[in-house]
């Protein structure tokens, strides 16, 4: 049974145990939360490369005391010859999941890491890149022990990840996927993050990196240019935000869902539940999610092209007229068209209140699955959720931003406390979040308890297939029997199944002590000092 942990100088946490090691000695070194959460970061593409890569997008939060929270976009667009003519020249009715025309945006991820570094020195921070990148280094020389998440997932995708451009000379052992326990080197990649240690997060786009990134996505036929590249920058944002009763949530704009994320939370607030986990706790928030995703899927896509604004469902007029949707006692027909996603999320609070909410994907399970041969990075499949033909804000073209399941979420509560908290699996991402916000923050449940505690997924991730509203079986056999019989097409899944994804929370005190959570559905910790 895992216990909350508690410190009084700065917490981490992250889905591997070595990269919250990472990011909390940057904190005992006297850094900051954001440089914290760069050398999470830069570890886990090393030890947890099914789950993330420095070749994916990424989105920040951070907030610090006194000023407004700011978001960074760190999502790349389509490349210049991602057209719909190019998938048909390929006859492509969608675009492939898997293999080089999926790998058809930048990956944005390290402009992210740039624009953070120059807000935390505008916030007092100094550590060089060259020191946050130190561990990641060191276990992509020297080797870490692969995971039996990275062993099970490699299995279980074998068939579709095997053939794809540079995946078996990187992450396969004599052409079968590793063991538990195995240790395994990136040398290739330990190189590439050794050099943007030495360069800065530029050179990934218009350095070396970036000739030897552009020189081989040609070769494997991915539709991504030098040029494209070139073009790309991360953007510091206004986080969309809602107030409910015990504070302020805050949560990406588009092309993310975080929209989703803040509508459950507000919806499920006017819903007046008092305990949680009964039948009116779960019945409550999962109508909440269907009433979100439901505006969600209609109108969050690339933001240029999106032709309504976001926050309009976050004013009370709009979220009341929603609310008053939910039946209290039935379930609405589901499902809805649902995308899945693989992702990490990880967090850090320092001693000057410093708060980063982070979250990094590479969407799929090993993204596209192909691995660049001269820079050893994994090239992220986000891309595969445009829509070809379509005219929406999801369609495809040149320049645009897919949709993205990412959301980090950040919350100031009334009573001085500062949240930042998520969770990887793609369509669980929201729903997750609101477990655990609703859990620790609306009804008093402690932080690790909130996440240990049985979850639901309404659709599908990780793979699932099924559109069911999946229960975890710890749940209590009378209560998933009264959420069948009130409509909801239920599926019972095994004890911290892996489809629920990885969660972590970090939580400031206004006196000044730490919380910190992981799930043990993960390979993480939390660590405080």
């Amino acid at each position: 049974m895992l216990h909350t942990p508690r410190s009084r100088r700065g917490m981490v946490t992250s889905p591997h145990h070595l990269a919250s090691e990472a990011g909390l000695r940057v904190l005992r070194e006297g850094g900051t939360a954001i440089e914290a959460t760069v050398a999470m970061a830069a570890t886990l593409p090393v030890v947890y490369p099914h789950m993330t890569s420095i070749g994916g997008d990424g989105f920040w939060l951070v907030a610090s005391p006194g000023k407004d929270v700011v978001a960074i976009d760190a999502c790349g667009a389509a490349g210049e010859k991602a057209t719909n003519a190019f998938y048909k020249s390929h006859g492509d009715k969608t675009i492939p999941w898997r293999g080089p025309r999926a790998a058809l945006t930048v990956a944005g991820t390290m402009a992210g890491w740039g624009e953070v570094l120059r807000l935390n020195s505008e916030l007092g921070g100094n550590l060089p890149l060259s020191r946050l990148v130190e561990d990641a280094v060191w276990h992509a020389e020297n080797g870490f022990a692969v995971t039996k998440s990275q062993a099970d997932l490699t299995t279980e995708k074998f068939d579709e990840l095997k053939d794809q451009p540079g995946f078996k000379e990187h992450f396969l052992t004599n052409g079968e996927p590793p063991r538990e326990g195995q240790l395994m080197k990136l040398s290739a990649l330990g190189r590439t993050l050794k050099r943007l240690g030495q360069h800065g997060t530029a050179d990934y786009y218009s350095g070396a990196i970036a000739k030897g990134v552009a020189a081989d996505l040609a070769n494997i036929g991915a539709p991504v240019t030098a040029a494209d590249l070139a073009r790309h920058k991360a953007e510091r944002k206004a986080p969309l935000s809602v107030k409910v009763k015990v504070g302020q949530l805050f949560n990406m704009p588009p092309p993310t869902q975080g929209l989703a994320s803040l509508m459950i939370l507000a919806l499920f607030d006017r819903m007046r539940i008092k305990s949680a986990d009964d039948f009116k706790y779960l019945h409550a928030i999962i109508e909440a999610t269907k009433q979100a995703f439901i505006v969600r899927d209609r109108i969050i896509g690339d933001p240029a092209s999106m032709t309504e604004d976001p926050s309009a469902y976050l004013v009370k007029e709009k979220l009341d007229e929603l609310a008053k949707r939910i039946d209290k006692k039935s379930a609405l027909p589901w499902p809805a068209p649902i995308d899945k996603g693989d992702t990490v999320w990880l967090g850090a609070i320092d001693k000057d209140g410093h708060a980063v909410s982070f979250i990094q994907s590479i969407y799929h399970e090993y993204g596209s699955g192909c691995v660049l041969p001269e820079t050893g990075i994994i090239w992220q499949n986000r891309g595969a959720s445009f829509i070809l033909d379509n005219k929406g804000p999801r369609g495809l073209a040149p320049g645009r931003k897919p949709f993205h399941t990412l959301n980090p979420a950040l919350a100031r509560l009334k009573d001085g406390r500062v949240m930042v908290y998520g969770n990887m699996g793609g369509e669980g991402q929201p729903q997750t979040q609101s477990a655990v916000f609703s859990r620790y923050a609306m009804l008093g449940v402690p932080l690790q308890e909130a996440i240990t505690r049985p979850r639901w997924l309404l659709g599908r991730t990780w793979g699932q297939e099924s559109m069911t509203l999946k229960l975890e079986n710890r749940f209590d056999p009378k209560l998933i029997k009264r959420m069948a019989k009130a409509g909801h097409n239920v599926e019972v899944m095994p004890a911290f199944s892996q489809a629920m994804g990885h969660a972590g929370a970090v939580v400031r005190h206004p006196e000044g002590i730490f919380e910190g959570a992981t799930d043990p559905r993960s390979d993480g910790a939390a660590m405080g000092f």
